[in-house]
């Protein structure tokens, strides 16, 4: 194993927990890792002394070492910044957002047999931010979609899917209704489909039929492909299927840059407590890990968590136990040996 140079930022509220966490388990699996600390959120401007939510030092650090692993990050309220998240994805161009959802044994939930993957476009849509006040009391929202973007998101969703084995592309649109931006996303991914991955099914629904059928019977999709804002709220939606935001990993890619996050939020009254679940950055850790090609010690991790949470009661309140995050991050690192 090489080593590897990585950007770590802590982040907000609980993330320094969870991504100290990620970093014990990775580091006991055995991969050579040079952390790189970088302040983003509340945290760059609180403790850091910067301007900005997410300064330029850090995306310097993240576009010279290619990787980074992200802990929740709160952008102030009110103070005229613009989301730390919707910046990284923008400014390092990270067009897509991956987001597996998978049943965990030991996790109860309605659902069984869960298995699929939202592949959300991250840089275009109402996420642009362009808003105008037309007269006092009409605002208006820009929603932008461009050919480019569109054909590069379908085009990484079948490219995924056909690489990992995976059956079937669905698109979630709403083209019945915005005929021209839903519309060129529906027919990027029809005609990347049909000229260059025909092999792989592929399948498209409106993104309100879609919704009822997946919390119907959710073990029917697989890659779920959609631009920016249907790809947030559906991938929260599928979290729920499986146990919430404490068990799905998150990342967000682009061309030669990669950031790795834990996608729920910086849970600030549980902050300093210790009792925070670290599974989802862990989680993403693992990501990252198969990301750079530390496949086998992915592996591991990935075996470790999942044996944990089948046969032991060692877990985080959220998911009905009583240890801390020290105490299931050290029993995660136990399994591993």
């Amino acid at each position: 194993m090489s080593k590897h140079t990585i950007v770590l930022i802590p982040g907000d509220g609980i993330g320094p927990e969870v991504t100290h966490a990620a970093q014990q388990v990775i580091n006991a699996a055995g991969v050579d890792i040079n952390w790189i600390t970088c302040p983003a959120g509340a945290d760059a401007i609180e403790h850091h002394g910067h301007s900005d939510v997410l300064p330029d030092v850090t995306l310097d650090a993240i576009r010279k070492h290619k990787i980074a692993l992200k802990g929740p990050v709160t952008t102030p309220v009110g103070k005229g910044f613009k989301s730390v998240n919707v910046q990284l994805r923008q400014k390092l161009n990270l067009f897509a957002a991956v987001r597996p959802v998978r049943s965990l044994a030991g996790v109860a939930t309605r659902y069984e047999g869960v298995d699929m993957v939202i592949v959300r476009e991250n840089t275009e849509g109402l996420y642009t931010g362009i808003e105008n006040e037309i007269v006092p009391g009409v605002v208006t929202s820009m929603k932008v979609a461009t050919k480019n973007a569109c054909t590069r998101i379908a085009r990484y969703a079948f490219d995924y899917a056909m690489k990992r084995n995976r059956r079937k592309v669905t698109v979630f649109h709403k083209a019945n209704i915005m005929k021209l931006t839903d519309g060129m996303f529906l027919n990027c991914a029809r005609e990347v489909h049909e000229k260059e991955f025909p092999q792989v099914a592929y399948d498209e629904l409106i993104i309100d039929a879609g919704c009822m059928k997946l919390v119907q019977d959710p073990a029917k999709f697989d890659v779920l492909l959609m631009e920016n804002l249907y790809g947030d709220l559906v991938s929260d939606l599928c979290a729920g299927l499986v146990g919430g935001l404490g068990v799905v990993p998150g990342s967000n890619i682009g061309e030669d840059v990669a950031v790795f996050e834990a996608v729920h939020g910086s849970a600030p009254d549980i902050a300093g407590k210790g009792i925070a679940n670290p599974l989802a950055c862990i989680m993403s850790g693992v990501m990252m890990l198969n990301h750079i090609g530390e496949t086998i010690a992915a592996s591991r991790i990935r075996d470790a968590y999942n044996q944990l949470l089948a046969n032991s009661k060692t877990r985080t309140g959220d998911l009905g136990g009583s240890a801390n995050t020290a105490e299931f991050t050290q029993a995660l690192i136990d399994t591993m040996k």
